[in-house]
């Protein structure tokens, strides 16, 4: 094995709630986890969607934002040391025979691993594309949806499609390094952070950074790639040169390549059983939106559940030869030496 293929017992697919949740249930039964995400920050909907809006059904809790949701989680794991892939998305998964599986990200990144646990909500989040006749043909050559060596960008004329946060945090760390870069959006009102906002507006006011507000409706193309983005501002259509164009248009949540692994897929959904909820594929399990069941609930709480009962069914797969006994949190030293807690305490 390659000495740069990660290997572990667990690999979660998903960072959301349920997927931190699944940490939490495996690091009590002594099995580490790997945690891949396609977003850049951990939580998920409950990050992406309504960071700031109250929940209400979360056991023992009477209310608590999104935000708070995760925040706690994320303590409530600590003593079991997570790794985080984020901004990784998971391209690959194939079994190497009845007990590994090997797993790959879009960014090359490999694993070795007993156990995958898909936490995807529905879906990873995907970035939204530009719709215009073959312009897919220029995506990561000239055209890029995320960026991950800014390095690549240095002395190029660059545009930015988009408003919102990763949009104007790019033309802020770009700035000093590309020769020219320009902001587009539909409308003088951005939906990025104020002091990101404001940091903009100065580099642009010190002519650094050209903002041009309007409708992008075309691009040009050489042998080279991308020469230049049209846009529609006013009744005029304007030519902004470029050599790179970055898009962040936000993301939209799609089953992505999961529906390639080879699981037995329900529409959008993963079947799965109700006593592992393992998939088609063993070893393989799903939790949380993404899979379905008879009498499935698209709950987090119900995600809560389906965490520990898959826990246990891996802990099993992991070591055949052991008994899984059931402890108790409150009462077990065990339990409590793996969650750091001091019988004094």
């Amino acid at each position: 094995m390659s000495d740069n293929v990660i290997e572990t017992d667990a690999l979660i697919v998903g960072a959301g709630p349920v997927g931190l949740f699944q940490v939490f249930e495996l690091g009590l039964l002594g099995v580490k986890a790997h945690v891949v995400d396609t977003m850049r920050v951990v939580g998920g909907q409950c990050a992406e969607l309504y960071p700031d809006k109250p929940i209400y059904d979360i056991p023992g809790i009477p209310v608590c934002s999104g935000e708070e949701l995760v925040g706690n989680l994320m303590v409530q794991i600590e003593p079991f040391n997570p790794m985080f892939h984020l901004g990784e998305e998971v391209a690959e998964v194939e079994a190497i025979d009845d007990d590994w599986f090997r797993v790959v990200t879009d960014s090359g990144k490999e694993f070795r691993t007993r156990t995958v646990f898909i936490a995807g909500g529905v879906g990873s989040f995907q970035p939204r594309r530009l719709r215009f006749e073959g312009i897919d043909t220029h995506e990561d050559k000239s055209v890029f949806y995320k960026v991950r060596k800014p390095s690549d960008f240095e002395g190029k004329r660059v545009a930015v499609l988009g408003g919102g946060d990763s949009a104007l945090d790019w033309v802020v760390e770009l700035a000093p390094k590309c020769n020219g870069i320009t902001s587009i959006h539909r409308r003088d009102e951005y939906r990025g952070a104020q002091a990101t906002v404001d940091k903009m507006l100065a580099l642009a006011a010190d002519g650094k950074v050209d903002p041009v507000i309007g409708k992008v409706s075309g691009y040009k193309a050489d042998d080279n790639g991308i020469s230049g983005i049209t846009v529609t501002v006013g009744e005029e259509e304007v030519e902004v040169a470029c050599e790179a164009v970055l898009v962040f248009y936000g993301l939209a949540p799609k089953l992505g390549p999961i529906a390639e692994w080879g699981l037995d897929i329900n529409r959008k959904t993963i079947n799965v059983d109700t006593e592992k909820f393992e998939t088609s594929t063993p070893g393989i399990y799903a939790i949380g939106d993404i899979n379905f069941y008879p009498g499935k609930k698209k709950l987090i709480l119900s995600g809560f559940h389906e965490a520990a009962l898959a826990a246990f069914a891996a802990k099993e797969r992991i070591e055949p030869e052991k008994k899984v006994r059931l402890q108790y949190t409150t009462t077990s030293p065990l339990m409590h030496e793996r969650l750091g807690i001091s019988e004094e305490e």
